[in-house]
C-alpha cells in the first residue's frame, strides 16, 4: 500500500484504543480515518496510553496511511449564549489539541457551533474569540472548520460565513476547511449537478487552498433543505454518480475522504470497496475480517 492510494475511510471508535482502530482501519482497506477526541455526547476523556497511541503510529507509517480527521464532540458550543458551554468548548478544545500534538501533523475538525437566536454576527465573533484564545503558534495540529447544513441557528451554513471565521482568527495558518457533501448539499450547494461551480465558489470565497478534508454523504433530503440527515452513498438525493466525480475530480486529489453514512461497519467496507473501484483501484491484501468489531 502507498500513500497514492486514494485516502479513504470512516468514522471510528476508540473504545479499545488507538491501536486497534488502526487495525479496524487496515481491515477495511481504510487509508484515513475520524475519531471523536472524547465522548461525543458529553466531556469525558480517556487518559492516553503512550504505548497505544505509538502502536497507531507504527501502524499509519506501515500502511502508508493519509491525515487523520478527529472530530470535537457535538456538545462543544463555542458561540452559545450560555457562558458555562463556551467556557467548556474553550477548556475541551484547548485539551484536545494538546492531546493531538501525540498524533502530529493531523485535523481536528469541528461543527463552527449554533448562536441560539444571537445572531450570525454575534456567533462569529464569539467562535473567533475562542479559536484566537486556543490556538498555539506552531502547533502541529490543523483545526477545520465543518461545513454545516443551516438547520436552526447553525453558524458555517455558508461559504462566506465560513470565510469570515478565518479571517477573524490570528494563527490562520493552522485553519482550515472540512466539506461534508450532506451538509453543503442540505445548504443548497449542488454538488451532485454541479460540482465545479461550487468548488469554484468556494474557491473565490474561501480559497481552495483551504480546503482539507472531505465528509463523504449522501442525503435523505433534497436540495437547499437545510435538515442535515446522512444516508449512505446512492441512497438519497445527491446519487452514486456524485460521489465517483469527487473521488476522482482532480482539485480534491489527496484529500482525506471520511465516509459518516448510516451503514455499520460491513456498510463502511463495502462504500470503502465503491470508492477504490470509482478511483480504478483494486482492495488492498491487508484488508481483511471484521471479527467481533461493532459498529
Amino acid at each position: 500500500m502507498t500513500s497514492e492510494r486514494l485516502a479513504v475511510g470512516c468514522h471510528l471508535s476508540t473504545s479499545d484504543g488507538y491501536t486497534a482502530m488502526g487495525e479496524t482501519a487496515v481491515s477495511l482497506d481504510a487509508t484515513t480515518f475520524a475519531f471523536f477526541t472524547r465522548n461525543p455526547r458529553g466531556g469525558n476523556v480517556k487518559a492516553l496510553d503512550p504505548d497505544d497511541v505509538s502502536g497507531l503510529r507504527d501502524i499509519l507509517q506501515a500502511h502508508g496511511f493519509g491525515k487523520l480527521v478527529a472530530h470535537a464532540p457535538y456538545t462543544m458550543n463555542l458561540c452559545s449564549a450560555n457562558a458555562d458551554t463556551v467556557a467548556f468548548a474553550r477548556r475541551a478544545m484547548a485539551g484536545d489539541l494538546e492531546r493531538m500534538e501525540s498524533l502530529p501533523g493531523n485535523y481536528y475538525n469541528f461543527h463552527p457551533g449554533s448562536h441560539v437566536k444571537q445572531g450570525a454576527d454575534v456567533g462569529i465573533e464569539l467562535i473567533c474569540a475562542g479559536l484566537n484564545e486556543v490556538l498555539v503558534p506552531g502547533q502541529a495540529t490543523v483545526v477545520l472548520l465543518e461545513t454545516m447544513a443551516g438547520k436552526g441557528s447553525e453558524v458555517g451554513r455558508s461559504f462566506e460565513e465560513l470565510a469570515r471565521i478565518l479571517d477573524g482568527v490570528t494563527h490562520d495558518e493552522a485553519m482550515g476547511v472540512c466539506l461534508d457533501t450532506c451538509h453543503v448539499w442540505d445548504a443548497g450547494y449542488d454538488v451532485a449537478g454541479a460540482l465545479d461551480e461550487v468548488l469554484d465558489e468556494f474557491d473565490r470565497v474561501v480559497g481552495l487552498g483551504r480546503l482539507k478534508a472531505l465528509h463523504l454523504n449522501d442525503s435523505k433530503n433534497p436540495l437547499g433543505a437545510h435538515k442535515d440527515r446522512h444516508a449512505c452513498l446512492g441512497e438519497g438525493h445527491i446519487g452514486l454518480e456524485a460521489f465517483r466525480t469527487v473521488v476522482n475530480h482532480p482539485l480534491l486529489k489527496g484529500l482525506p475522504m471520511i465516509l459518516e453514512t448510516p451503514g455499520g461497519m460491513e456498510g463502511y467496507r463495502r462504500e470503502i470497496a465503491l470508492l477504490r473501484s470509482f478511483a480504478g483501484e483494486a482492495p488492498s491484501d491487508s484488508a481483511g475480517a471484521l471479527e467481533g468489531v461493532e459498529a
